[in-house]
């Protein structure tokens, strides 16, 4: 491989991923004559190429089964049953495997045929057609029109008015607040001078204010900038994201290209979980007509500016959700998370200043800047400003994703969602999802926003409200998610990697003989401290989070 040197152990060049991506999508896996073929291709160490897929779980180096048949084991599917008896009923040409997150916790238990979502009490039927030949993905389809969409009365991704026609009102075409940034109608400090007015937080979990951050990254100098929409979801509990990219990809796209005029950057990514295929092919379908009608390319409504956006399709693993892990998956390194600072905004995407933000966030943007931040500001409960989608899964009667004010209290979204499954009691509640520690039956007035379930012990995450009835173990429970944390730890760190397998081994132990003795949960609150001390990033911080409030719950 002459004149290819190694920086720290990575090469440069372009990403190998989507070559990868390419070859298994055609083969059905990764034969190492195709491996060997690509190394020559591109000009790089075999070794490099061996490393990415012995890393990225989506690859694979068997020649795959007619049917691989796959079945999530998290905690909202964990709560439903999971799928046990699936592994023994098939025979030699279906491949059955638990794995992680499916990001379909609202049809738990689910499953996932030869990639294509399922609930599993549809597993027969899915199997047969994946042996017949005959699976197809299904088509999402819209099931809500959400408050924050500023275009009520347009439907479709086509026939966008002409711009400045004045006989179409802005309500009535998609893409009018690109429109008038690309045609100086609007100017780049106005739009961000309103998202900070606003209040306006990232709602991928991290709560950075998105003004601020957009500000921050069009002040770096230099002539090429990114732009990355973070739609790698991964973590039990959260589907939101791929609902918003299924029913209005068009507010997400327009907040990713009007992110793009404001910071200078003329090339975006949308980053998508391999297991939202359904919604991948949603968004390429927005793409093509956006391209169509000049709003993506070379020359944007012939105003000589550039602006093109593609999608990258993750290879797998939860850790990508990470913004700096996400960046070295792009760059066709392995999704380890970097020591910050530098951050994204400042040293991104190859080393260029890269605005990321999530799907919700992207999506709210348009809202905000079309009808000003005061309706934003007003959306809100008590000090709450906004909106804000939470996905609603585990033991409650209508799962699903609920678009509410900001400061809804958890009392109030559960019974939006019919209350717990069956008239059940409840026994607690994660109001972030996976990550966040578990609520009690005492603590269900508490306002759903970052600062308000921060000082009740948990934390807004994402937004996805996990249900569990009473009656459940909720020791047991927290095991689950913990195992979660342990299977996605990307190992690079000691305290994340072996502290997660440490307490996972103490607490199956335990949870085997009947229970967990004063002296193992001291060493579990030992070890919850040292992994929020010391590991790199959110994973290892937060794994022991849940199992450390279950043990509070149950103190004398």
């Amino acid at each position: 491989m002459a004149g290819v040197e190694a920086r720290a152990g990575k090469f440069p060049g372009p990403s190998l991923i989507p070559e990868l991506n390419a070859i298994q999508s055609r083969l059905g896996w990764l034969p190492r004559e195709e491996l060997v073929a690509l190394a020559r291709r591109m000009r790089r160490p075999l070794y490099e190429i061996e490393g990415l897929v012995s890393y990225y779980p989506h690859f694979r180096t068997e020649a795959p089964p007619k049917v691989a048949l796959h079945a999530c084991r998290d905690l909202s599917c964990w709560l439903a049953g999971c799928a046990p008896d699936l592994a023994d009923r098939y025979g030699p040409d279906v491949e059955f495997r638990e794995v992680s997150c499916l990001g379909r916790c609202d049809m738990a238990p689910a499953i996932a045929v030869n990639d294509r979502p399922a609930q599993a009490t549809d597993a027969d039927a899915a199997v047969e057609a994946a042996l017949a030949g005959a699976l197809s993905h299904p088509t999402p389809t819209a099931r809500t029109r959400y408050p924050n969409d500023p275009y009520p009365h347009s439907a479709g991704s086509a026939g966008f008015p002409a711009p400045n026609n004045p006989a179409e009102p802005a309500e009535c075409g998609r893409y009018q607040v690109l429109r008038e940034l690309v045609g100086g109608g609007l100017s780049v400090p106005e739009v961000i001078a309103t998202l900070k007015e606003s209040g306006l937080r990232g709602m991928g979990g991290a709560g950075f204010p998105t003004g601020k951050k957009w500000e921050l990254v069009a002040a770096q100098p230099g002539p090429v900038k990114y732009a990355i929409c973070n739609a790698d979801e991964s973590e039990p509990g959260t589907f939101k994201d791929r609902q918003i990219l299924a029913d209005q990809p068009h507010l997400v796209l327009e907040g990713l290209l009007i992110g793009m005029l404001c910071v200078g950057a003329e090339q975006a990514w949308v980053f998508i979980r391999h297991e939202y295929g359904p919604e991948e092919q949603v968004l390429r379908g927005e793409i093509d007509a956006l391209r169509a009608e000049g709003l993506v390319g070379t020359d944007v409504l012939g105003s000589g500016r550039t602006l093109q956006v593609d999608i990258f399709t993750s290879p797998g693993g939860y850790i990508l959700g990470e913004e700096s892990a996400l960046i070295e998956c792009m760059e066709g390194h392995r999704g380890e998370p970097r020591n910050k600072p530098p951050f994204p905004g400042v040293y991104g995407l190859h080393g260029r200043p890269t605005l990321m933000n999530s799907v919700e966030t992207f999506a709210d943007v348009p809202g905000i800047v079309a009808r000003g931040a005061q309706w934003w500001i007003d959306a809100g409960l008590g000090e709450s400003v906004g909106w804000k989608f939470f996905a609603v899964s585990g033991q409650v009667e209508n799962p699903g994703v609920y678009c509410v004010p900001m400061g809804t209290t958890v009392r109030a979204l559960l019974d939006q969602a019919g209350g717990v499954a069956g008239g059940a009691r409840l026994a607690a509640v994660q109001p972030g999802g996976a990550s966040s520690n578990f609520l009690t039956p005492d603590q269900l007035d508490v306002p759903l926003d970052f600062n308000t379930l921060a000082a009740a012990g948990s934390m807004l995450g994402s937004g996805a409200l996990v249900v569990i009835a009473e009656g459940t173990d909720l020791l047991a429970a927290a095991t689950n998610v913990l195992r979660f944390f342990r299977d996605e730890s990307c190992g690079k760190c000691v305290p994340c990697r072996v502290g997660s397998t440490k307490a996972h081994t103490l607490l199956t132990e335990a949870l085997t003989r009947g229970g967990l003795d004063d002296a193992g949960a001291a060493q579990l609150v030992e070890l919850e401290y040292a992994m929020r001390k010391t590991s790199i990033c959110g994973l290892g911080q937060v794994a022991l989070g849940p199992v450390i409030s279950v043990l509070r719950q149950r103190a004398p």
